[in-house]
């Protein structure tokens, strides 16, 4: 049956194909006559003989042929793009250069500082934070817990001081932002080790993305797993005091529910800012670009971007004298939605956050800085080799924490020289210096002035490039606390 559907198609194939089956399945082919032809003028034939000796028509097909249509098809290619020829040379951008330069392509646009600076810092793959150790003197900087033991022991004291106030509560989160070595919770730890009720209400949860610093941490704190006898669950501890241990990659995962104490040392000024400036047309933010060069540059947006919300916002803090006076802002907007965070919990579960880092009371101009090696470099140069960050604005954090809970009140900012020194740092450095040798004595006294001083510490005499720089007056110590407990320790 197959065989005579096809010798009977063959005689009329050519009216078939030109005015059936295509005209049904393409009704607008005649448009395309220009660019397509169809030749059915001619066919070529292939014998094809039946031998299978129990067929009965055997002889009547012997020499039947099934004639098949020849198709030739041309095409107009000279509208078709034509790919340039792919270099095979090697590229020397790095793969996080790659990443962001693919990013601006596929937007078809430039990206925002922002983005850009989020992308430097905790891309997964080549983020500045991700893949090592950034701190201390081998390090890019130096932070406070860094320079001496009592940092983290005056943090300690601010800590178990809110905790009293809180009632002394048999459990609570004590939580940390962005943990660096671990080095400010290992003194928190280690100077609270006498109070024993304050040790066994502690639940430690660090907030951390790199999985390089989660390793130091973890050794830092001298963590171990313990099992479960009953759930076979494993929880981890640290050897000090036996607090358990927890990481999250933001505060958001940290489970709720508990008096809630948070310190955030120099966890603000890490977060990404977007910068605008003023411009003919108004304030036009600044954009991250690729130039004919294939470097970065800077240009200014043609319209205005989601950001510009919080642009208009963070100006209703601020009065017009003091706007008027700026051709730059710069706003962060995670910094703005994490204060929201931290204050509806400490509204719902009690407890305080801890806000120490380097900024202004006040509205922050162009503050954005690089620092590779304790220098400063051109933000877009090399991206991810670099630290960066910038000036954290307490103004915008006290609105912030307004505006999310009315159940939370803010103290500060007040210098950390200040703050250290309410605390007692005086007392504990002079306890220190009465056991100790002569080289930990010159250790502590420079120790103690990078953290209250305020610029060159007038006693040193080594090097002039390593003459200590006081953080006293630079940095700036603010609190958020539920109303309950009243003000906090040293904020009254």
């Amino acid at each position: 049956m197959l065989r005579k559907l096809l010798i009977s198609s063959s005689s009329s194939s050519s009216s078939v194909l030109s005015n059936g089956i295509l005209r049904r399945a393409f009704p607008s082919l005649s448009s395309f006559s220009s660019s397509l032809s169809l030749s059915t003028s001619s066919y070529s034939s292939s014998p094809q003989t039946d031998t299978d000796p129990s067929s009965p028509n055997k002889d009547e097909t012997e020499d039947t042929t099934i004639l098949q249509p020849s198709l030739k098809i041309s095409i107009d290619r000279s509208s078709l793009y034509t790919p340039p020829e792919h270099s095979h040379e090697p590229s020397s951008d790095s793969e996080l250069v790659k990443h962001l330069k693919g990013i601006i392509k596929f937007r078809g646009g430039p990206i925002s500082v922002a983005e850009y600076m989020e992308e430097v810092l905790t891309n997964p793959k080549a983020g500045f934070y991700i893949n090592r150790d950034v701190f201390g003197s081998g390090g890019d900087f130096i932070t406070s817990p860094e320079v001496s033991q009592m940092f983290g022991e005056m943090v300690g004291i601010w800590a178990m001081s809110l905790w009293e106030q809180m009632g002394q509560p048999e459990k609570v989160n004590l939580i940390e932002l962005g943990p660096g070595r671990g080095t400010l919770m290992v003194d928190l730890l280690r100077g609270s080790s006498k109070f024993e009720k304050f040790m066994k209400s502690l639940n430690i949860h660090m907030v951390e993305c790199s999985p390089t610093l989660k390793k130091l941490q973890y050794n830092a704190l001298k963590c171990t797993e313990e099992v479960d006898t009953g759930s076979g669950d494993k929880t981890v501890v640290s050897m000090f005091g036996g607090a358990p241990v927890s990481w999250h990659a933001t505060l958001e995962q940290v489970p709720s529910g508990l008096p809630t104490i948070i310190i955030g040392h120099e966890f603000y000024d890490a977060l990404p800012v977007h910068q605008f400036q003023r411009a003919s047309r108004g304030w036009c933010e600044k954009m991250v670009d690729v130039a004919d060069d294939a470097s970065f540059r800077f240009v200014l947006s043609q319209q205005p971007t989601p950001a510009t919300l919080y642009l208009m916002k963070r100006c209703t803090w601020a009065t017009k004298e003091d706007i008027a006076k700026l051709d730059q802002i710069e706003i962060c907007l995670k910094g703005m939605d994490l204060t929201q965070t931290i204050a509806k919990r400490i509204g719902s579960d009690g407890g305080g956050a801890l806000i120490i880092d380097y900024g202004s009371d006040g509205i922050v101009s162009d503050s954005l800085q690089a620092i590779r090696k304790h220098k400063f470099v051109d933000i877009l140069d090399d991206p991810g080799s670099a630290d960066l960050s910038a000036y954290v604005d307490f103004a915008s954090i006290r609105n912030s924490a307004k505006e999310a809970s009315e159940e939370v009140s803010v103290h500060g900012p007040m210098s950390q020289s200040q703050f250290l020194g309410f605390l007692g740092i005086n007392f504990r450095v002079e306890a220190l210096l009465q056991n100790c040798t002569d080289e930990q004595a010159e250790s502590l006294r420079n120790g103690y002035w990078q953290l209250v001083g305020d610029g060159e510490a007038p006693f040193w005499e080594g090097p002039e490039d390593k003459t200590p720089i006081g953080m006293g007056t630079r940095y700036l110590a603010m609190a958020i606390v539920n109303k309950n407990q009243g003000s906090p320790v040293p904020f009254q």
